[in-house]
């Protein structure tokens, strides 16, 4: 679980200010500036930029076009539906979109479990890292996101934009 010191950091990035929140075990929180997804530190948190090197690397690398992936450790805390649909977030491919059905199915679940998926996609503790951008409505329209449909809009054409040329724009799983 959760070590007792939780660090934090705020990053600049084409986005506005990212809140970064992690222990030693991993990466706990990435926050938007705004939207309804938006964290503020906590009083007993320790403010500690050089925690974040590696995922300011990372996260810069992915807004100049040239991270495709993340190779960090995570800490997401959630519960075990909320675990399943992440890990599958993980598996979209980059420049890719799947809609809340695919993901549902991918899992084993039925279509039905679309509406549950949505509601585990939202609780994402870790946006842009584990990709819930990528995942649109059933007829690809953007639909919900915790940092809003802009910031949404900016992810996927940045990914669109600047995706390698042997991907496929579309994926389905």
């Amino acid at each position: 679980m959760i070590d007792s010191t939780v660090r934090y950091t705020h990053m600049p990035s084409p986005i506005g200010s990212l809140l970064l929140a992690g222990s030693d075990e991993g990466l706990i929180w990435v926050s938007f500036p705004g939207g309804r997804g938006a964290r503020q530190p906590k009083p007993q948190w320790r403010e500690d930029a050089s925690a974040f090197r590696q995922t300011t690397n990372q996260l810069n690398e992915y807004f100049a076009g040239g991270r495709t992936v993340f190779d960090l450790p995570l800490l997401p805390v959630g519960d075990d539906f909320q675990m399943r649909v992440w890990r599958a977030l993980r598996d979209i491919p980059y420049g890719a979109t799947v809609s809340y059905g695919d993901i549902a199915k991918a899992m084993g679940e039925p279509v039905s479990a679309s509406r549950a998926v949505g509601s585990a996609n939202g609780a994402n503790p870790l946006p842009i890292v584990i990709p819930c951008h990528r995942v649109v409505g059933a007829k690809g329209t953007l639909v919900g996101f915790g940092g809003g449909l802009e910031t949404k809009k900016f992810l996927l054409d940045l990914e669109f934009r600047t995706k390698p040329p042997s991907d496929t724009l579309f994926a389905h799983m």
